[in-house]
């Protein structure tokens, strides 16, 4: 694993707890914000995906 893959597992729980809160406390604006992060999580432990692909070739 490199430090990619694991900020962006990190940002995506993250951001599903964000969202979680937002619903217990009915803020819509922490929905989205944790939605918003776990969408840049799983985008940043993809691109650590496509580096640890591309070291193996």
């Amino acid at each position: 694993m490199n430090k990619n893959q694991i900020k962006g597992a990190a940002k995506d729980v993250a951001g599903k707890v964000q969202e979680e809160a937002g619903k217990l406390v009915g803020s819509k604006e922490q929905q989205v914000k944790g939605l918003n992060k776990q969408i840049a999580g799983k985008a940043e432990k993809s691109f650590g995906d496509v580096k640890e692909a591309i070291k193996r070739i």
